[in-house]
Order: C-alpha cells, then sequence, then structure tokens
C-alpha cells in the first residue's frame, strides 16, 4: 500500500517505510482485510498528524519507541472531539497497537506503555434481522420493484442466496458462473450443491446451496439478456457489466417503502435473518459460525440475545421446574 501523500509533511522517511513493511506483513502473512487495512492507515496518517502537532515536528519512528499512555488519550480525545464513535477509536488504538507490536518485535519499539490503555467501552448492539415473512417477501421476484422482469429476477435471486447461504453482499456479487456449476448463461441450470466462499482475512467456508436458491439463480439467469463464460460474475448490472454494490442498498430502500418495512431491513439484514432464523428453528452455534465465517464464536453469540424467544422455549422444553 502507497503512502498517502497527505502524510508525509507529517512523518519522516524512516517512519514511511516502517509503516508500509507493517501493512505489508498484515496483507501477506497475517492475511488482513482490505477494508481493515485502508482504516489502519488512516488510522495512522492521523496519529501521525497528532504527533505531528504534539511534539511541533513530524512524527519520527523513535516517537514509537516508548508510546506513553498520556499520548494515547490525547489522540483518542481529539478524535473524539471530531465526532469518532467509540468502534472507531477502539480500532484506532488496536491499529496502533499492531504497529508498535511489530516494531517490538524487530527491537525497535516497547509495548508496555500500551498495555495500560484500555478501549473505549463499546456500545452494546444487537444484530438487526427481519421477520420469516418479510424475508420470504423479499426472495419473491414478484415483489420486486423493477420494471425489468429479468432485473426483478435478478434482485429476488440475490436476496435469496443471502437469507438462503448467510453470506455478505460481497461474496455474494464476487460469485461467478463456475462457482455455481454453470459452464455458459446459454445453459443456467445451476448444480452444485455447495458453495466456496472466500471471505474476509482470506478465509475459506463451505456453504450448501439449497435447491431453492438454485431454482432462483436458475430463473434469473434464464431471464438475464446477456451472455455470461463460465468466470464471469453470475449478478450483472442494466447494462451488462458487474453490478456495484450501491445498486442492491438502493433497491432494498424501494422495497422497505413497498413492504412496509423497519429501516433496519438492509442487504446485509438478509444475512443476520439467516442466523437468528437458523438458531430459533434448533441450529447450533458451532454449525451457524462455521457459515458465517466468523472466526470467533463469541461474535456469533450475539444472535442468542436476539432469538429469546427460542431460549425461553428450549428453557420450556427442558428445565424439569418449567
Amino acid at each position: 500500500m502507497a503512502p498517502n501523500p497527505e502524510i508525509l509533511i507529517h512523518a519522516a522517511t524512516c517512519l514511511l517505510a516502517a509503516k508500509k513493511d507493517w501493512l505489508r506483513h498484515l496483507h501477506s502473512e497475517r492475511r488482513v482485510a482490505e477494508k481493515t487495512l485502508e482504516a489502519y492507515e488512516r488510522d495512522m496518517r492521523q496519529f501521525c498528524i497528532f504527533l505531528t502537532d504534539y511534539t511541533g515536528r513530524p512524527a519520527k519512528l523513535s516517537d514509537f519507541a516508548n508510546l506513553k499512555p498520556m499520548q494515547m488519550r490525547g489522540f483518542l480525545a481529539q478524535r473524539r472531539g471530531v465526532g469518532s464513535g467509540a468502534r472507531t477509536l477502539a480500532r484506532g488504538l488496536a491499529g496502533i497497537r499492531s504497529f508498535v507490536s511489530y516494531l517490538e518485535k524487530k527491537g525497535q519499539a516497547s509495548s508496555a506503555g500500551l498495555t495500560a490503555m484500555r478501549a473505549p467501552k463499546q456500545p452494546a448492539t444487537l444484530p438487526k434481522s427481519v421477520t420469516t415473512p418479510d424475508a420470504l417477501r423479499l426472495t419473491d421476484a414478484a415483489e420486486q420493484l423493477q420494471e425489468e422482469p429479468w432485473i426483478a429476477a435478478r434482485d429476488a435471486a440475490l436476496m435469496t442466496l443471502l437469507y438462503g447461504c448467510g453470506l455478505r453482499i460481497s461474496e455474494a456479487l464476487g460469485l461467478t458462473l463456475v462457482d455455481l456449476g454453470i459452464a455458459t448463461s446459454a445453459q443456467p441450470t445451476v448444480t452444485a450443491q455447495s458453495l466456496r466462499i472466500l471471505g474476509k482475512g482470506g478465509k475459506t467456508r463451505l456453504v450448501p446451496l439449497l435447491p431453492v436458491i438454485a431454482d432462483s439463480i436458475t430463473d434469473y439467469l434464464g431471464k438475464c439478456p446477456f451472455v455470461l463464460g463460465s468466470d464471469d460474475a453470475v449478478f450483472r448490472g442494466a447494462r451488462g457489466g458487474v453490478v456495484q454494490p450501491a445498486v442492491i442498498p438502493k433497491a432494498m430502500r424501494l422495497m422497505r417503502g413497498a413492504l412496509d418495512l423497519p429501516k433496519t431491513a438492509t442487504p446485509h439484514a438478509m444475512r443476520h435473518s439467516f442466523a437468528t432464523h437458523l438458531l430459533a428453528n434448533g441450529g447450533d452455534l458451532r454449525t451457524i459460525q462455521e457459515l458465517l465465517g466468523h472466526a470467533s464464536l463469541s461474535t456469533t453469540q450475539k444472535y442468542t440475545a436476539v432469538d429469546t424467544d427460542h431460549l425461553l422455549k428450549s428453557w420450556a422444553a427442558a428445565h424439569p421446574r418449567a
């Protein structure tokens, strides 16, 4: 990742070189997601600007040799003052800690000063899902608010994929015909029974492809006016190019108004609904963790707080005094 020109006046050459090596290490060896890398680079740039103001000169590599809690608190207070929330602040602290830890392994810094720093307390938020009837309506091509029948079929197929497989929108839009066992859209029958998904951090997982999902995608490809090859992305825009991610949330906003759905009904809410509804019907957390591609079970456990009805039913069925 090339240095951002904005940081050049706030950081010495030695610091820029170390930062570049650190980001390369995260990308190639730690396999950190691209979006996280971009955020870490931005956080480091902001911290270098803070250090420049703090010391009265461009930040140097030696400034990271023994960072003090007072400096970190000043940085977090400054970011909070311009409107950064707890999650953003925690990520910024995590990025700086990662950089100092990288330098420490090379004998160029000490992380002792950062161990006393606690990340800002995170607000308790729960995944937002939609009800089962609403999820089914969103996967129905007849409910889609698109003038072109093939685009309505595309949106329905995409919603069915998000809800039926628990995919992220980027994962769904990244699918090619060969992933579905299709050689060409001229013969669009989906033959794959599972999908191999490359998720965050380069982690691969296997997700079953239900027949209803395969049928929905087959229906869309049969109506799609563009001839696609095996390596082409499945979901196409109105002019034949790869559909842009912003198109899908826009279509969902129209659907929310037409179906009187809450504002929390987003494409990503279909992934949350996948997990919540699986749990409600007896799915175990470990399986759901694997299907969602979560690195930590604690991330998946949030869904137990959402599905209180399922927990109460389990208690009623299992507790001897229920």
